[in-house]
């Protein structure tokens, strides 16, 4: 079997031969990846979000097609439609770009929310439904999606329908002075470098295998009464006018299994979910009008959810501690077998 540590270690140090920073997101994208997830990139323009993307899909070696999203983008310009060919005086299917591996919705809130739930039935059930005839996505099947959250002018907000097929919401902030410096050093001497130089460290069938290895990962039933406290907390916040769905604990569940799995463990512990909380939970949330004229915001509230359930008694996480890689090691092994 393929281990997902090693996928997301070449992965990381691929993808890193371009990127500076945002270690974080990549882990997301890969977990996505091993959980049949979705992930939402926001940030302000010139962070990054589209080459993160597209830096990823190069490195997987999967198939991609990036979607810019306009006002005036029609949701057959996405799934795909069926044209008439006077030569034969038959119709052919006409497939749209999302009939590829990995999707790069560029300013997806751009798009009309007709066209963006083109995208609902494919994010869901990897699938999309043509004049009736329902076509199967290739697996593996991931949605990229980019939003800027400053520029209101020519925007749609995505529908709570929307926001819940993405398993993650990562925000792409401003580099911190020490790698802003390193971004301009590694530009300075290579102007052109760009996803195009980066080459696939993994395959498909690796991909498939590793998604294999992160199902078979333990969850004591204790850890899944700590995830569904979690999620049932946000379904009582009084801040909230609607909480998590039964979607996103499941999203949580598949989640904490790969982020166990690419960290070495073959069991989840609560660290896992707490690392997790906010990305996987905070987009999905709807504020109760009191708490936006309080300005309450979702990550207010999910830290308030994280600080009021009590998570189980097992071992804590070494990694994010500074362990070494033996301790790690040896840490694991005790706590796999006790």
């Amino acid at each position: 079997m393929t281990e997902p540590a090693a996928i997301y270690e070449d992965l990381r140090d691929r993808v890193g031969t371009v990127l500076v920073g945002n270690e974080e997101i990549v882990e997301g994208l890969t977990i996505s990846l091993l959980t049949r997830g979705h992930v939402l990139l926001e940030g302000v323009p010139g962070v990054a979000k589209t080459t993160i993307a597209l830096l990823f899909a190069e490195a997987t070696g999967m198939d991609s097609n990036r979607i810019q999203m306009t006002p005036d983008i029609l949701p057959a310009d996405i799934t795909g439609t069926n044209v008439y060919r006077e030569a034969t005086g038959e119709f052919d299917l006409q497939r749209g770009p999302v009939f590829t591996n990995l999707v790069v919705a560029d300013e997806i809130n751009r798009a009309t929310p007709k066209t963006q739930s083109a995208l609902l039935e494919a994010m869901q059930e990897s699938a999309v439904t043509i004049e009736g005839e329902t076509l199967s996505l290739p697996e593996p099947f991931l949605v990229v999606a980019t939003q800027n959250p400053v520029e209101m002018e020519g925007t749609y907000e995505l529908p709570i329908a929307q926001r819940d097929r993405f398993q993650f919401k990562f925000t792409v902030g401003m580099p911190d002075a020490d790698d802003e410096m390193a971004l301009l050093d590694r530009f300075d001497q290579s102007p052109d470098l760009g996803p195009g130089d980066v080459s696939p460290v993994v395959s498909t069938a690796d991909i498939l295998d590793a998604r294999e290895t992160v199902e078979e990962v333990h969850v004591e039933r204790a850890v899944k009464e700590y995830l569904l406290g979690l999620v049932g907390a946000t379904r009582e916040s009084p801040d909230l006018e609607y909480g998590a769905s039964p979607r996103t604990a499941l999203s949580f569940l598949h989640a904490t299994k790969a982020r166990a799995a690419i960290r070495g463990r073959d069991y989840v512990i609560p660290d896992d979910a707490k690392a997790l909380a906010e990305p996987l939970l905070a987009h999905r949330l709807t504020l109760s009008a009191e708490a936006e004229l309080g300005d309450v915001t979702v990550e207010d509230v999910v830290a308030d959810v994280l600080a009021s359930v009590e998570p189980p008694s097992g071992p804590e996480d070494p990694t994010e501690s500074g362990a070494s890689e033996s301790d790690v090691s040896e840490s694991d092994a005790a706590a796999g077998g006790s």
